[in-house]
């Protein structure tokens, strides 16, 4: 006598009926997805003083907000639900300064331990390289190697089912492919935008490499996908920014607003009635009317001032009651 397999079917019941499931039950097995984050972490900066400084929005990019956007974008993309996605590990590559280059900046190292801080309590693994001095200036060197090896060697490792790069060279180009040889997705989040430097007046501009963005297997325009997003109020959306709030807060706790706390810098350049200040991380702004028993017109690049730090009604930080100070560190006048 055979075995049958399975059950079979009463007659008499009523006809099958297709179930209807929500978008995301389409993953195959409704399995949960690995995900991987990489940083090209002075590309990621850029682009946080970008919405900082120059952007209308006048915030920084919420780190762990942009998480959670990067588990909703895989969720949507895969067919799947923002729950069943992730992440495994967070990496951040950056070049910085050493410790007796970083010491002999004004509140450098501070920054950069306050900058750890965020990436630790939003568990980020951080990989750094010495800046090295190319021409006179001090830049990356390596860290896009560094960024390709690591993530490919923890793709094999881990099997991530999508790797998500912030990134915008095309040197990335080769890791995206030996990614997907791996059989691992990619999701690219790259932005492209432009403004005017308020220190040069010269056109700046920002570009996502047009090679990576056909490479991978989710690009997303991330500039034109947030201002679409803040247009319409999207909560995703606005959760990617730090709110005003908290900024202000993390602002003054980093530089220590106090109106009687000065600092000391040099001046970085001169035009015509305001200036800047060399100062962490993108150098100070100020106003002839801010100098205090000092002519504008005397000053000369390279002076040390000595300064308090204020935030003005648009968010940036500005140089106040600014003095000169002579070669024997005390203030002119």
């Amino acid at each position: 006598m055979g075995c049958k397999l399975g059950v079979e079917r009463d007659p008499r019941a009523l006809p099958l009926r297709p179930i209807l499931y929500p978008y995301w039950t389409m993953n195959a097995g409704n399995q949960a997805l690995k995900v991987g984050v990489f940083y090209d972490g002075s590309y990621y900066t850029h682009v946080s003083n970008y919405y900082n400084y120059v952007h209308a929005h006048r915030r920084r990019i919420h780190i762990g907000g942009l998480h959670d956007y990067v588990k909703h974008m895989v969720a949507e993309r895969e067919g799947t639900r923002p729950n069943l996605c992730h992440i495994i590990d967070i990496h951040f590559f950056r070049g910085r300064f050493n410790a007796r280059e970083a010491n002999e900046k004004p509140n450098q190292l501070y920054h950069d331990r306050v900058f750890d801080d965020v990436l630790m309590y939003n568990n980020v693994q951080t990989h750094y390289l010495p800046l090295k001095d190319m021409m006179g200036r001090k830049k990356e060197k390596g860290i896009d190697v560094l960024m390709a090896l690591e993530t490919y060697e923890l793709c094999m490792l881990k099997r991530y089912d999508v790797v998500v790069l912030v990134a915008s060279d095309g040197d990335h180009v080769p890791l995206v492919r030996k990614l997907h040889a791996l059989g691992c997705k990619t999701m690219l989040l790259g932005w492209d935008f432009e403004f005017t430097d308020a220190e040069t007046g010269e056109q700046q501009y920002t570009r996502t490499s047009t090679d990576l963005w056909n490479e991978v297997t989710y690009p997303l325009p991330m500039h034109d996908l947030i201002e679409e997003g803040l247009k319409d109020d999207d909560e995703l959306i606005r959760d990617l920014f730090v709110v005003r709030d908290d900024r202000a807060r993390e602002v003054e706790e980093a530089l220590d607003m106090d109106p009687e706390v000065r600092h000391q810098s040099s001046v970085m350049s001169l035009m015509n009635g305001y200036g800047f200040i060399r100062f962490p991380d993108n150098n100070l702004f100020f106003l002839r009317e801010d100098l205090v028993d000092t002519d504008f017109a005397d000053l000369r690049v390279g002076d040390m001032l000595e300064f308090g730090v204020a935030v003005n009604a648009r968010g940036q930080r500005v140089a106040k009651r600014i003095t000169r100070v002579s070669d024997a560190g005390l203030p002119v006048g």
